[in-house]
């Protein structure tokens, strides 16, 4: 079987395609940029992620903690308080989910901007 990809191009399709398929899933995007100003409660997150049934937001949530991109704080308090927060993983996907945000402005007409201005 000969290649016709060069390995290099390999890697590059691989690294764009595993990004992208974490930060494509739905509602990922919103919770990272949620997380980005700080821990949350899971009742925070589904606050400002309207829409979102809490099933799928307690899926989204254990597939960002099985990636490393969420980390799970819980607190022995009465009631117990579990806080969801960013690892370095988790920080260094903000410039990219910034810059979808950015050509989403600029090239799709994207006037509702959700999150709050820089």
């Amino acid at each position: 079987m000969n290649r016709t990809m060069h390995a290099v191009h390999e890697s590059t399709a691989c690294g764009v395609a595993a990004s992208a398929e974490i930060i494509g899933a739905k509602w990922t995007a919103l919770l990272v940029h949620d997380l980005s100003e700080g821990p949350r409660r899971f009742s925070q997150l589904e606050r400002s992620c309207s829409g979102i049934s809490p099933r799928t937001l307690a899926e989204r949530l254990r597939a960002l903690e099985s990636e490393g991109i969420v980390e799970r704080q819980s607190y022995p308090e009465s009631p117990p308080r579990v806080e969801y927060e960013l690892t370095d993983k988790g920080q260094a996907l903000l410039p990219i989910i910034d810059a979808m945000r950015e050509f989403g402005h600029t090239h799709l007409n994207c006037d509702h901007d959700h999150s709050h201005s820089h």
